[in-house]
């Protein structure tokens, strides 16, 4: 078998053998997420039994920006002590020896992924809904954990989430900086001073929580949430803002994502998703138009670094759009944060 990127197939068996009792060599490795983020391995012994391997991009490796160990922390404890549901973690390898990074292994878990509106098309509006609540309900659950109590407490700072978001992006922005973005420069000094109190206590804020995040059980409820490497400690108002603006309805142009699952009229509108939340948190989203335009910012400052990028001709492997109407994307949601943020 020839090697797998990411994958160096003899010392990652003999790890495994040594290391994961529940399987049996010889193993076969399958990529199935890649791009910027963390690569993710379908992995089936020899009797057929399937695992999921973890571990950070071959290039551009850079520790701090993907910190294995951080999200086994996450999930792990989440496996242990919650009923958060998470895939069990199975094994943590150490030795950047053995196929040149940290790595780690899980359960698979198997159902439904809904990555665009098409994918939603077996669904009926009552499993719509029932995914829906099941969303929202995992989510008020890590957002209101006892983080202390988990042993999550040490996981970062616990104040000031929106001002270290504003302060991030912004420096990200001017990183990649290829033209003058006065809008973009304007909305971070109106967020940065209009930024409303936070009077709540900091929860787990996983960073990128929705329904292609998530896999679905036969039920139509969530049976596992991936993805947890941008989990940190923050307000969850404004992690769940994040989430909602991804829910992107039917007759909407402007979105995050190219083909949302939520727009396929089976979902409910994004205004009942934000009122269960709401209910079942017990939390109040009076300053919800702000949080929106702090996310159309985001969004912005996100996507201007994929307009950079194709600017110098990297692409990364993904597929993209051309590169004038990315940068063209980029100025729409700019005019989006600031139509939030107008009086």
């Amino acid at each position: 078998m020839s090697e797998l990127k990411g994958i160096a197939l003899a010392p990652v068996t003999d790890w495994l053998e040594q290391h994961l009792a529940s399987s049996e060599p010889p193993y076969r490795f399958e990529l199935i997420a890649a791009g910027g983020s963390n690569l993710t391995y379908r992995m089936t012994d020899a009797r057929g039994k399937v695992f999921v391997l973890r571990r950070p991009p071959v290039r551009g490796l850079v520790a701090t920006a993907h910190d294995m160990s951080r999200e086994w922390k996450i999930m792990d404890a989440l496996h242990r002590h919650t009923e958060i549901p998470v895939p069990a973690t199975l094994a943590y390898c150490q030795d950047t020896e053995i196929t040149g990074a940290e790595f780690y292994v899980m359960d698979f878990i198997d159902g439904l992924i809904l990555r665009d509106h098409k994918s939603a098309n077996a669904l009926t509006a009552g499993d719509a809904l029932v995914a829906t609540e099941s969303l929202i309900d995992v989510q008020v659950a890590f957002h209101t954990l006892d983080i202390d109590a988990v042993g999550l407490g040490d996981l970062g700072k616990r104040d000031d989430y929106l001002q270290r978001q504003l302060k991030r992006w912004r420096k990200q922005a001017e990183a990649v900086k290829t033209r003058d973005l006065p809008l973009l420069e304007r909305l971070h000094e109106q967020l940065d001073s209009a930024a409303p109190a936070a009077n709540r206590p900091a929860g787990l804020a996983h960073g990128d929580y929705r329904f292609d995040n998530c896999v679905l059980g036969k039920d139509n409820r969530v049976a596992a949430v991936l993805d947890w490497e941008l989990c940190t400690l923050g307000d969850p108002v404004v992690d769940f803002c994040w989430s909602l603006q991804y829910w992107a309805e039917p007759n909407e142009e402007l979105t995050f994502l190219q083909s949302p699952p939520t727009r396929n009229p089976v979902f409910p509108d994004r205004a009942t998703v934000a009122r269960l939340y709401a209910d079942k948190s017990g939390y109040n989203l009076n300053d919800m138009d702000y949080y929106f335009a702090f996310g159309w910012w985001k969004m912005a400052c996100i996507v201007e670094g994929v307009y950079a990028r194709l600017k110098k001709g990297a692409s990364g492997g993904m597929k993209t759009a051309p590169v004038e109407q990315v940068g063209a994307m980029v100025e729409a949601y700019l005019q989006e944060s600031q139509r939030f943020l107008a009086p």
